[in-house]
């Protein structure tokens, strides 16, 4: 029997500047939204042209809204509605923790429907170029989790190398399935998301990428789910399915849909040319 690995002490603060606490958690989402949108300025210019520069800058507003927003009343209301119920003040105390990602998902396709309405872009072509960078938070985030010891596996063979003894999981080694996440839905997906994007007949078929994203996700999270624990107030559903597989399944179904009704749709031209200062 190989001897299994502790968990480090990590310190889930990452600086504290007087009475301010900054925290790995918060740092990687400042972190995943900065870097996703110096990529996003480059994409949205690529032929067919989704949007200015400019508006791709305006857009982190929008997107850090939905992301924190949505990720929270995902949370809420997918994962713990009755005691949320009884307890409102808690539903702001993101400081505890607690952020669904397909809640942000709904926030997240909520802003980009806003604001392409508001900017009279193309939903779809505008939505292709800003998935590509989606994975870059999610990586950010799944690291973030694994520095705080949350979300952590389900028991694993003891002779597994990368086995785990996690704080307040019990005595037992466990997957560190935080790290199987920040590989597959942020490194292996960001990899196959960049490659596509770099494909000028795929990014003319508006919707193809965002669908291509969606049911990427849905396929990492089904996978990852198999090796992570059940939040504790939930546990498993029917024949050991999860709360995570159950609300993956419309995302994947979504996704196939949406890259089909886009390779039917004739090719998007892109909005117009602006002046040479508007570009990158």
């Amino acid at each position: 029997m190989l001897p299994v690995l502790m968990f480090p002490q990590f310190d889930p603060v990452f600086v504290h500047l007087g009475p301010l606490a900054i925290r790995w958690y918060a740092l990687a989402y400042i972190a995943g939204i900065v870097i996703g949108l110096q990529f996003l300025r480059r994409l949205v210019v690529l032929p067919p042209k989704a949007s200015t520069v400019a508006q791709a800058e305006d857009f982190l507003t929008w997107v850090t809204l939905g992301v924190v927003l949505g990720g929270r009343l995902g949370y809420v209301l997918f994962y713990q509605p009755s005691f949320y119920l009884t307890h409102p003040l808690a539903i702001i105390q993101v400081w505890h923790g607690g952020m669904s990602f397909h809640g942000g998902c709904l926030g997240v396709i909520l802003a980009l429907a806003l604001f392409t309405w508001h900017n009279r872009l193309n939903f779809l072509a505008f939505s292709d170029r800003a998935v590509v960078c989606v994975p870059i938070g999610l990586g950010f985030g799944r690291l973030a989790n694994f520095i705080n010891g949350e979300l952590w596996g389900r028991v694993a063979d003891a002779d597994l190398p990368w086995a785990m003894i996690f704080p307040g999981a019990g005595p037992l080694p466990r997957h560190p399935s935080e790290i199987y996440e920040a590989l597959t839905e942020g490194l292996l997906l960001f990899t196959i998301m960049f490659l596509a994007s770099r494909k000028q007949s795929l990014r003319q078929r508006a919707g193809f990428l965002s669908g291509l994203f969606l049911a990427g996700y849905a396929c990492a999270r089904i996978f990852c789910e198999c090796f992570r624990e059940p939040d504790a107030f939930l546990g498993y559903l029917m024949s050991g399915i999860t709360m995570g597989q159950v609300l993956s399944v419309p995302m994947l179904l979504a996704g196939i849909a949406l890259m089909v009704f886009a390779w039917k749709k004739p090719p998007y031209a892109g909005i117009p040319d602006v002046e040479p200062s508007e570009k990158v």
